[in-house]
């Protein structure tokens, strides 16, 4: 982990507890009182983003970065019961920011569309799972062989939970796996998958 990016989660940590000390605990706060049809989510995630070369035929894993991501969210559904799947659906509005470090110094700006799913049936814990899509800039490419293209296109998924600690403000760790590639609109098109990490809090305003 780099001097970096210790600093960007140390500094994100440090926020998140001045507030949450900040604001006294509740008791029988839960996420199925909180999320409901017309909610509105703000929030942002800030992380570790590392690629692999276990799917796909990437060049090198060497692609390593740090990212930001502000999110706004409206929940679109009331609860679904479903038992333990009981839940709500949620669509949010993602701008991305990235520094790459490796293989060199590079960024990455782009907006995402993710659709999340908030399973609604253990209290203060909110279990989710976002898909995500969108668009981006980097001048990463056409500096790597994957890519020809700083145009790119964003393909996100992965589980995420968030713990509230109020009725309105919550904290969040996330993983996605996560593909940044042209869609064959370049002459080199193979494709970056990687791993990304994230933590982060929210704000809910009904």
């Amino acid at each position: 982990m780099t001097h970096t990016l210790k600093k960007w989660i140390a500094a994100l940590l440090f926020v998140g507890g001045i507030v949450a000390m900040a604001i006294p605990s509740h008791a029988g706060i839960e996420a199925q009182k909180v999320i409901n049809a017309g909610t509105i989510e703000l929030g942002i995630q800030t992380g570790y983003w590392q690629a692999f070369t276990g799917v796909g035929n990437a060049a090198s894993s060497n692609r390593s970065a740090v990212f930001v991501l502000p999110q706004i969210g409206l929940v679109v559904t009331d609860k679904i019961d479903a038992g333990y799947f009981s839940g709500a659906i949620e669509v949010l509005a993602e701008p991305v920011g990235a520094h790459f470090y490796e293989p060199f110094s590079a960024s990455l700006a782009g907006f995402s569309i993710v659709g999340r799913y908030n399973f609604l049936a253990f209290g203060r814990w909110m279990p989710y799972w976002d898909f995500g899509m969108g668009v981006s800039w980097t001048d990463l490419a056409p500096r790597i062989p994957e890519q020809s293209t700083p145009f790119e296109f964003l393909l996100e998924t992965g589980p995420g939970l968030q713990y509230f600690i109020t009725q309105e403000f919550a904290i969040t760790g996330a993983l996605r796996l996560h593909h940044i590639s042209n869609s064959g609109i370049g002459t080199r098109n193979t494709g970056i998958n990687a791993v990304l990490g994230l933590i982060g809090f929210s704000y809910y305003i009904d």
